[in-house]
């Protein structure tokens, strides 16, 4: 791995931390390297409002970014937002050569490499940038594109696709790894989905937690689904985070409201028939299944109706990932392209 791909990944891992803290923003990270090229900055975009990613690791470099190189996920912005271009910073620091993973798809923002270019700097694309669009930026792209949040639908099952036991009891059948990996996963994103129905089953909290098994300082947005009232004492109404009751069963509408309150990135937590409700509106992005090493042979199965009656008709998936959490396989897909 070259000393440029090296940076690159550094400036994904921190693009990576800033996930859940951006929004509507990019999580973007970017290294700085001096002129001999060892690191000497590494900088996320803060929350809204706040330093963009490159002006983060050039402050931290300081004066060993003049004559230096800035490695970032995402073409630098060259518009006047709620904060200064990049562009200019990265000018006013002295660097004298950029690489970043992926172009801006965003209109106002875009053209940070023609200014940069125009003004001597050399500037190079494409840097790891598969790994940047299926890492940080994937659910932020997505947004960009389509102007709805990106949906994971995460659900745990038996080998025999079984979400509950045939008398209703579902804990737990994932492992204590699944459950500490998804608890990592709710403090990186903005909002978790489920129906009335999970919430009166299981009285789930829905809440984000740190491995020592207290709060996490940032929790995601509750949102539950459907026309139903919440009964009282529910554990989505105490004040651990943010609760959100949509009064619909329209998945589009849904996420049509969670866009318009700048949440990019959503996990889909709901029982089988609000799963089969959001895949038969085409709004599932990714799958994310936690498979135990467990038979029930009856039960709930994981995934609802969804209209299909032959195997020519079956939704098809492509693999991304097949990896191990605890005694359970983890499998990560995306809907296939035709």
């Amino acid at each position: 791995m070259s000393a440029l791909e090296i940076a690159m990944r550094a400036a994904i891992a921190a693009g990576e931390g800033a996930r859940g803290r951006t929004s509507p923003n990019p999580p973007v990270g970017c290294v700085v390297l001096d002129p001999t090229g060892a690191v000497a900055g590494v900088g996320a975009t803060q929350p809204p409002g706040g330093p963009h990613a490159e002006v983060m690791a050039l402050r931290a470099a300081g004066e060993l970014a003049r004559g230096g190189t800035a490695v970032v996920t995402l073409e630098p912005c060259a518009h006047h937002g709620r904060t200064p271009p990049c562009v200019l910073a990265l000018l006013d620091a002295g660097i004298s050569e950029v690489h970043f993973a992926v172009a801006d798809p965003f209109p106002a923002a875009a053209g940070g490499a023609d200014q940069l270019r125009a003004a001597g700097v050399t500037v190079h694309s494409g840097l790891l940038a598969d790994a940047v669009r299926k890492g940080p930026l994937r659910a932020w792209l997505h947004h960009v594109r389509t102007g709805r949040p990106h949906v994971t639908w995460k659900f745990a099952s038996t080998v025999d696709g079984r979400s509950a036991a045939a008398d209703g009891t579902s804990r737990w059948i994932s492992s204590p790894e699944s459950r500490a990996e998804v608890h990592a996963l709710r403090r990186k994103i903005d909002a978790v989905i489920v129906g009335t129905a999970t919430v009166v089953t299981d009285n789930p909290q829905l809440t984000a937690r740190t491995p020592e098994g207290g709060l996490a300082e940032r929790q995601p947005l509750r949102v539950v689904v459907g026309e139903s009232d919440i009964p009282e004492g529910s554990r989505v109404l105490d004040d651990a985070a943010e609760t959100l009751h949509l009064r619909t069963r329209d998945p589009r509408e849904v996420l049509a409201v969670l866009a318009g309150r700048g949440v990019v990135d959503v996990l889909l937590e709901g029982g089988p028939r609000l799963a089969g409700a959001f895949w038969e509106s085409g709004v599932v992005d990714r799958v994310l299944m936690y498979v135990a090493p467990l038979l029930l042979g009856a039960g709930t199965a994981a995934l609802g109706e969804l209209g299909v009656s032959t195997m020519s008709a079956a939704l098809p998936l492509s693999y991304e990932s097949v990896t191990m959490s605890g005694p359970d396989v983890r499998i990560s897909a995306v809907p296939a392209q035709d």
